[in-house]
């Protein structure tokens, strides 16, 4: 065999090794591995949380006017807490009203919050207002239980509150006294928190209250 025909060979064989390693038909490697298949739901972190009740608040039909006609699908409104200090709502569409229900169950427990709670019940008065929505709260003595109504009622029995005073002052729309009721939530703050804010010692500072409002 000549030198030119033993360099054609050379050239030929390297151009396949070369096309079997990098090139789009080569074998793959044996080391690389594809990484194991996740769930839908597991990738996306939003699968049920055992730990959550979850309390149908109000379920509406909606219809969508458009050039056809109209088109209906069902809104729920959740609630879902632990009972002991995290609630949260939810609003879900959907054509059916499972999967309505479903969707607003997951944004409620995506966006939870934490209220403070104080031998059963709030720390303070409050008032929380949302659109056509008032509510005012007050802390009560054990033994009281929960004094309130419809979608409110629902709410401080999820967060773990036991005794609490509340009045609606305006509006009964389920929606406007949902938020109302959190706008008050959120804005409670813990005894613990206002004394660090300010610099005070907390021992012995409920001591100090209590014989401040006796004399």
């Amino acid at each position: 065999m000549s030198e030119e025909n033993t360099n054609e060979v050379n050239e030929t064989t390297e151009g396949e090794e070369k096309k079997g390693r990098g090139g789009k038909r080569g074998a793959p490697r044996g080391n690389d591995k594809k990484p194991p298949r996740r769930d839908a739901a597991q990738a996306q972190g939003d699968g049920p949380n055992v730990d959550l009740e979850e309390r149908v608040v109000a379920v509406n039909r909606v219809a969508k006017v458009v050039k056809g006609g109209r088109r209906f699908s069902f809104a729920a409104l959740i609630v879902v807490g632990d009972k002991n200090g995290k609630v949260g709502y939810g609003l879900g569409k959907a054509k059916e009203v499972p999967d309505a229900i479903r969707k607003a169950g997951q944004k409620a427990s995506k966006r939870m919050i934490k209220v403070p709670i104080e031998n059963g019940t709030i720390p303070h008065e409050i008032m929380g207002n949302f659109g056509a929505g008032k509510i005012l709260m007050k802390p009560a003595g054990e033994g009281t239980g929960i004094k309130a109504a419809g979608a409110c009622r629902s709410i401080l029995e999820l967060a773990g509150v036991r005794n609490v005073l509340t009045k609606s002052l305006r509006g009964s729309n389920p929606h406007n006294i949902v938020k109302a009721t959190f706008t008050a939530l959120k804005g409670l703050r813990a005894v613990e928190d206002i004394a660090n804010s300010r610099g005070v010692q907390t021992k012995g500072l409920r001591a100090r209250v209590k014989a401040k409002a006796k004399a």
